[in-house]
């Protein structure tokens, strides 16, 4: 029988690497053996002239550092989305890191995979913050073509 994929998208947020980890807890443990998923990871690297934002004089020589310290945190994440998953002595898992808008490129796993589930965590912004930064999770819950999980992070009490 062929597993259904689940696409788990991962930036360098604890909001994602939470999200990963309940998803391991949930649908993977205790016998990621007998899980009716595939494990898929994609983690969206922003592109070095979208993360500055800089055109003109200067941004030749800002993007080459630029792109070095992206590609250092995908690296980094991957590397700890693989520490996760091994903790929870999940094996068979797809990494993926794919530079572009996380909207577009989880949307894109999603196809590709074609993935009945695709799982992304809530960064929690305010109404403001989201309105700037556009929210991945809202933008996958209308676009994607499958069933889309938003993991929220408890709050922490304040007392």
């Amino acid at each position: 029988m062929d597993k259904s994929v689940m696409v788990v998208g991962i930036d360098d947020s604890d909001h994602s690497l939470y999200a990963l980890e309940w998803t391991l807890k949930h649908f993977f443990s205790p016998a990621p053996e007998k899980s009716p998923f595939k494990l898929v990871i994609v983690h969206a690297k922003p592109s070095a002239t979208t993360a500055v934002g800089l055109t003109g004089p200067g941004a030749a020589e800002v993007l080459p550092y630029v792109e070095r310290d992206l590609k250092i945190i995908a690296s980094r994440v991957m590397e700890k989305s693989k520490e996760i998953c091994a903790a929870k002595s999940v094996k068979d898992v797809i990494m993926e890191a794919i530079e572009g808008d996380p909207r577009n490129a989880l949307c894109d796993a999603v196809d590709k995979h074609n993935a009945s589930v695709l799982v992304v965590g809530s960064h929690g912004y305010g109404a403001i913050k989201r309105a700037v930064l556009g929210s991945v999770s809202d933008y996958c819950a209308h676009h994607a073509h499958c069933s889309v999980m938003i993991v929220k992070k408890p709050r922490k009490n304040t007392k």
